[in-house]
């Protein structure tokens, strides 16, 4: 698969963070966006980002990145945000993290 990494790779840090960012922002704000739908749909959630920023390096452990992400602590989070996954919501994460595998 071409993702076209190398055009990515020359993003400017700064714009590639500002982005960064404003995605983050930009979830902060939609909460009813649920990650059990984003991980149905695309494969990855607020949660993957904040793996995803420990793994480039933060230096705190995974509950302070999840906090970065979600603009508040994680167990805040699910309780006044988060709705119960239904079991159609469960099988397309499935289907789409089976997706991921194949990257």
């Amino acid at each position: 698969m071409d993702t076209n990494t190398e055009a990515l790779d020359d993003l400017p840090d700064a714009v590639a963070a500002a982005a960064f960012r404003r995605l983050v922002r930009h979830l902060r704000h939609r909460h009813d966006a649920q990650n059990i739908d984003l991980m149905g749909l695309a494969g990855f959630c607020r949660n993957c980002l904040a793996d995803w920023i420990i793994d480039a390096g933060f230096e705190g452990d995974k509950l302070a990145a999840r906090e970065l992400i979600h603009g508040m602590p994680q167990d805040e989070w699910k309780a006044t945000r988060q709705s119960p996954a239904t079991e159609e919501q469960l099988a397309r994460m499935e289907a789409s993290l089976a997706k991921n595998a194949q990257d």
